[in-house]
């Protein structure tokens, strides 16, 4: 049986304090039986030791036990809960505070002593009798002194209150700490559970397809928040990928749409008779095709990017004069154009790379800069060593990037609004690609556009070397 967060939770942190409580609640119990019993054995020594002081001091001195006043004695046995004997070295009792007060207060005391027999484990009903020596001035023994008792003479009104009271104490306690626990476990459990439904409940609609949902969690636990602000990035990333989907839908089908047109028109003009065959007609079907078949390939690698697995064949390579050769193949097609590819490298530069990643990286950069370029364009490939980084930038005078654009170039299947024409629009995974290879290689990459002036794209590596 499926439990809510909220009921487990609280029925945890009562369980917790119920524990605590019962635990607190035995170990203070025996810790104060314990001293409290110590206390009241003390209690009654004292009591004894002050009788047989009392009892030394009437008989000290004294020739005759018939003038002895045992007055003071029979108030201070019946004030006491205590049975007083006195006995002569030959046995003969001198003197007896007699016992039936004492049965009465001791009846009436075991009603008192159940609850300390319950509580701390104390005999309080059974009557003891012990014989102390009875000394005279010169220490020679003259006698014996008895003292009996009950157990229940331990206990005054003083005790009983305090037992009372103790106990009173420890329910009042208990059910005071329980009420705060429950409404404490309560609240507690609301603030951690309240977000999560929320953030749930955000992602059942994203399941459902809403994307633009966002969770507004107002929390104070720090988990709670940056779990909220990972979902609503992942809404915000899906959003802007669906985004990406369709407008490469509608561009693509927009592009397919065109050559396929103009094969239609072509195709119904030579059925009706209108055209005839001709050399540069079918130089139109073929270049209409070719426009055909490269968008068909852009798709391919649409959906090989999606399962696309980078793995780095690294090696200690010449950086210098690998760039020098991937700029140097680039020369020629800068030229046809009339356009100016122009470098300035670093000699000597090693690193760590995977050479073919690499060059694919520079082919994915000067092709975009080439494809971009316009009349007099100009192109510069920079490498050097930058405190611990090497740098390589590439810089154009091309057409560049709005500044809209920017966040989301690097996003798979994104094209800038001013690259859509048949020459140059790609399929939009060009700088995905060129960015994910870079990012394996432990690197950075990084845009600096401006509109009709040119964009400058930065690459940082670290340097091992």
């Amino acid at each position: 049986m499926k439990m809510s967060l909220v009921k487990k939770l609280s029925m945890g942190f009562i369980l917790v304090i119920l524990g605590s409580i019962i635990l607190a609640s035995t170990i203070s119990n025996y810790t104060v039986g314990n001293k409290f019993k110590n206390y009241l054995v003390d209690e009654q020594k004292t009591k004894i030791d002050n009788v047989l002081k009392i009892i030394d001091d009437l008989y000290s001195g004294q020739k005759e036990s018939s003038e002895i006043n045992t007055d003071e004695i029979q108030r201070y046995a019946e004030l006491q809960d205590l049975y007083i004997e006195i006995k002569d070295i030959h046995d003969n009792t001198l003197y007896s505070s007699g016992k039936s007060y004492l049965q009465k207060n001791g009846m009436m005391g075991n009603m008192m002593g159940s609850m300390m027999n319950n509580s701390y484990g104390i005999n309080m009903g059974e009557y003891t009798e012990n014989k102390y020596p009875l000394v005279s001035n010169n220490k020679e023994e003259v006698g014996t002194i008895i003292i009996g008792y009950f157990g229940t003479s331990y206990l005054s009104s003083a005790s009983v209150s305090f037992i009372s009271t103790l106990n009173h104490s420890f329910i009042v306690s208990a059910l005071v700490a329980l009420i705060f626990g429950i409404i404490i476990s309560i609240v507690m459990s609301k603030q951690i559970s309240k977000p999560l439904a929320q953030i749930t409940e955000t992602a059942n609609k994203m399941r459902n397809g809403d994307l633009n949902v966002r969770a507004k969690v107002n929390s104070n636990t720090k988990e709670i928040v940056e779990l909220s602000n990972s979902i609503n990035y992942l809404s915000q990333t899906l959003s802007n990928q669906e985004m990406l989907r369709k407008r490469l839908t509608s561009d693509m089908a927009h592009e397919l749409r065109t050559p396929l047109t103009t094969l239609k028109t072509h195709v119904e003009a030579f059925i009706d008779g209108i055209w005839e065959p001709t050399n540069e007609r079918f130089e139109t079907f073929y270049n209409e095709i070719d426009r055909l078949t490269k968008m068909v390939n852009n798709l391919r690698d649409l959906a090989k990017f999606e399962q696309i697995n980078i793995n780095l064949n690294k090696s200690k390579v010449n950086l210098s004069n690998e760039l020098g050769k991937v700029v140097d193949t680039y020369e020629p097609l800068y030229i046809k154009k009339n356009y100016e590819l122009t470098s300035i490298i670093t000699p000597e530069i090693k690193a760590n790379i995977d050479i073919d990643k690499f060059k694919q990286i520079m082919n994915n950069l000067l092709s975009n800069s080439y494809k971009h370029l316009r009349s007099n364009g100009k192109v510069k490939v920079v490498l050097k060593k930058e405190n611990n980084s090497i740098i390589i930038k590439i810089i154009d005078n091309g057409i560049g990037i709005p500044d809209k654009d920017i966040p989301y170039i690097f996003e798979r299947f994104y094209r800038s609004d001013l690259s859509r024409n048949k020459n140059t629009g790609g399929s939009g995974i060009g700088l995905t690609i060129t960015k994910a290879f870079v990012e394996a290689h432990g690197g950075k990459i990084y845009l600096e556009s401006t509109v009709n002036k040119g964009t400058t794209f930065t690459l940082e590596f670290p340097n091992i070397f």
